[in-house]
């Protein structure tokens, strides 16, 4: 098996694109193929591949979120990624926000619906997704360090242990979201330079009254807060302070999150922006709470491919 071959550079994934028509006309007839599909809210990767793992294109459509969207809105989703896939694939294999028992049959008759010679489509959870990118067939820790965050423990086939995330009021430690309130909070209170402060409403444009409005008043707070990402990454390599901030993020998720588990013989794998651009700080982390860091991507899509053409050639 060819491996990797939707492969990495810099957290960003490569693949041959081929035009639909170009690989219409190349293809073998009734040649099988996979297609992958890793969903969050605002944004749905896709990658088709041939059953040997041959990447054939990679694209992406709007966001595909059950617990927030109509049948009607997602179907219309579904219909873009129709529209823009090279061949009708023979398997499915959905991961998404908000994906969960309750809602799986409701996910996979609209992605049946959409893909009808299909002869398997699943649905499943973005962590699920996660788990199985960065462990494979492997027993792991399995994490996601985004806007939000999550982790759980995996089996190499499914996920048997989960500490509830608890949204990023109550919980989210390790999130983009929760580095951001961390950041303001800082920020405000004295523990980073006044000069920090200074340049920070000066480089955004945004007031004190700006900030608490945008997160009191105003929708997609966590987005808002997370966004503070930007200027932290732009200046934590000459700010200590950033780092041990970023650092203490990371390690309130340990503690709180992934301690649980206690299997401190298990690597914590992550995905995710907040995994991928501070790698240095989960790193430190994950050494000041015992644990050992493993596998770290921006995007799972590749390890999903992989997962799947492997699972095909060991059956």
């Amino acid at each position: 098996m060819q491996k990797n071959s939707f492969s990495l550079l810099n957290g960003k994934i490569l693949c041959n694109f081929v035009r639909k028509s170009t690989f219409q006309d190349k293809m073998e007839p009734n040649k099988p193929t996979i297609l992958v599909a890793d969903s969050g809210s605002t944004k749905t990767d896709w990658a088709l591949a041939d059953v040997s793992g041959s990447p054939i294109q990679l694209f992406s459509t709007q966001g595909i979120n059950p617990v927030h969207q109509t049948s009607e809105a997602i179907a219309e989703t579904l219909s873009e990624a129709v529209q823009k896939v090279a061949v009708q694939p023979s398997m499915v294999f959905f991961y998404g926000a908000g994906i969960m028992a309750q809602n799986q049959p409701f996910m996979r008759s609209l992605l049946s619906s959409a893909f009808p010679i299909a002869e398997q489509v699943c649905a499943e959870s973005d962590l699920l997704g996660a788990a199985r990118a960065l462990c494979r067939h492997s027993e792991g820790i399995a994490c996601i360090l985004g806007t939000g965050a999550n982790s759980c423990l995996y089996d190499g086939e499914r996920i048997v242990q989960n500490t509830p995330p608890l949204g990023y009021i109550l919980g989210d430690e390790g999130s983009g979201a929760v580095l951001g309130r961390m950041f303001f909070n800082a920020l405000f209170k004295g523990a980073l330079p006044e000069a920090m402060r200074d340049d920070y409403l000066r480089t955004t444009g945004l007031t004190y009254a700006d900030i608490i409005r945008r997160v009191y008043r105003e929708p997609m707070a966590n987005r808002f807060l997370a966004s503070t990402s930007l200027y932290i990454s732009a200046h934590i390599a000459d700010s200590p302070e950033l780092h041990q901030l970023v650092t203490d993020n990371f390690r309130q998720f340990l503690c709180r999150n992934v301690a649980p588990y206690r299997r401190l013989d298990l690597p914590v794998n992550a995905v995710g922006s907040m995994a991928w651009h501070y790698r240095e700080q989960l790193l430190a982390a994950c050494h000041a709470e015992g644990f050992t860091l493993g596998t770290v991507v921006k995007s799972p899509i590749a390890g999903m491919m992989e997962y799947h053409v492997e699972l095909r050639i060991e059956d």
